[in-house]
């Protein structure tokens, strides 16, 4: 019999997702996709608004209006996707909101997404068979004008993303704070901010990035992180400090080692929390955390309900690429052609490979980052269900990219580059 799957989100994910069912009609039904905003592209859709919509409903996308990619298309793209050639390798973030809607549009997907929509409630169903329990899924969804509906579905794929609820840490003594606080998640542009001074707290991709545009928008910025300081140029007007630690009584910021200053705006660009309100975690076995979800096979399925998938939450990773692998892994389980072992032996292997990470002083918040381990795990995947591996130019690239990024964080998206081969890629001058 046919499988009937549900897909939550419209974004790079869910599209990818969708895409490969509609290539399986001889097992899949086209899939329902049920897409909260009236768009594709989840996150790469930018909506200059913050906070809540006309409908009340929250501003999924955690985009700036001059955002650029950090990872050149060569890499970012689906490989059997490629974007256009004409593009630079660092692409606006339209480029890619249109990039993703070529792909809907050429795998015909519109037609099978259910826009502004919201997905209430994904909820297991088990019942006896003669061949022991199945599982099937009720998703209960509303539209608009509040219409509720449940439907009945083999399997659901979470594809809502994680980009969207952000993490703030809890600093002592915040109240005290006279100026503004915001997230990166409610950052659009850095003209207001001139002539402020501002405390970003956080030197990943996005606070390096606000922070260079900050600057150049005659804003005075201190980069507060707890790395080692940073040896890469950054422009003149951006000030390394520690830690930010406690805000004093008099409004003061105070940093990890000991001095302290004032600040007009404090912008968190601290990341986000996984954020599943249509789920009970309880019932499906699973531990929601902020930053971790587990027990999850394969970082993608729950033990006790394997055809339940979650797709993309792993991080520092190739996403495009990584969703096309977890993809066509997830459907192979479906069709039966991947056997996945007993419950009990998935739990351990799980559990071996978080203590494995654990004892070698990984922090239970980054136990989701699998930046060096992508590649096995794609190629892993790839092995299982037979299907085409990345090929390893991709690899190269990314390596390639990310060590420019640490000699000169402006300057890196300057070069363009062109795959050869499987194996090599070249600069284009």
């Amino acid at each position: 019999m046919l499988q009937r799957v549900a897909v939550v989100g419209a974004g790079a994910a869910g599209l990818c997702a969708a895409r490969h069912i509609l290539a399986r009609p001889g097992t899949f039904i086209p899939p329902v996709v049920f897409e909260l905003s009236d768009n594709v592209g989840g996150t790469w859709c930018y909506d200059e608004r913050v906070g809540s919509d006309e409908n009340g409903r929250p501003i999924h996308s955690s985009m700036y209006r001059d955002l650029r990619t950090n990872l050149p298309k060569e890499v970012m793209m689906f490989p059997d996707f490629p974007f256009d050639a004409q593009l630079s390798s660092f692409l606006p973030h339209q480029e890619v909101q249109r990039y993703l809607d070529q792909y809907c549009q050429s795998h015909n997907i519109r037609p099978h997404i259910k826009f502004s929509t919201r997905v209430e409630r994904v909820k297991p169903v088990v019942t006896a068979t003669d061949d022991g329990e199945k599982t099937s899924w009720e998703v209960t969804s509303s539209d608009l004008s509040g219409c509720r509906k449940t439907e009945h579905f083999d399997s659901v794929f979470i594809c809502s993303g994680h980009y969207s609820d952000p993490h703030i840490p809890n600093i002592p003594g915040m109240k005290n704070f006279k100026g503004k606080v915001l997230h990166s998640h409610s950052y659009k542009f850095p003209e207001p901010f001139s002539g402020q001074s501002v405390v970003v707290l956080g030197a990943k991709a996005s606070g390096l990035d606000i922070s260079i545009e900050l600057v150049k928008a005659g804003a005075q910025v201190t980069l507060s992180h707890g790395y080692p300081r940073f040896t890469f140029p950054l422009p003149p007007g951006i000030q390394q400090s520690s830690s930010l630690v406690a805000i004093e009584d008099d409004g003061r910021v105070r940093f990890q080692d000991g001095s302290t200053g004032k600040a007009d705006v404090l912008i968190f660009c601290t990341g986000y929390n996984f954020n599943y309100p249509y789920l009970d975690g309880a019932e499906l076995g699973l531990e929601i955390q902020d930053q971790v979800i587990s027990p999850l096979y394969r970082f993608m399925m729950p033990t006790a309900f394997p055809s339940l998938f979650f797709i993309g939450i792993c991080k520092l990773i190739c996403p495009f690429p990584n969703f096309n692998c977890q993809i066509q892994f997830a459907l192979a389980v479906l069709d039966g052609s991947v056997p996945l072992p007993p419950r009990a032996q998935m739990e351990d292997e799980i559990r071996k490979e978080l203590q494995e990470k654990l004892d070698r002083g990984v922090p239970h918040r980054h136990l989701m980052k699998i930046q060096q381990e992508q590649w096995d795990y794609c190629q892993d995947l790839a092995v299982s269900a037979r299907f085409t591996p990345l090929p390893p130019v991709i690899r190269s690239l990314y390596e390639e990219v990310w060590r420019q990024r640490g000699i000169h964080v402006e300057n890196y998206r300057k070069r363009n580059y062109r795959l050869v081969s499987d194996t090599r890629w070249e600069v284009v001058e």
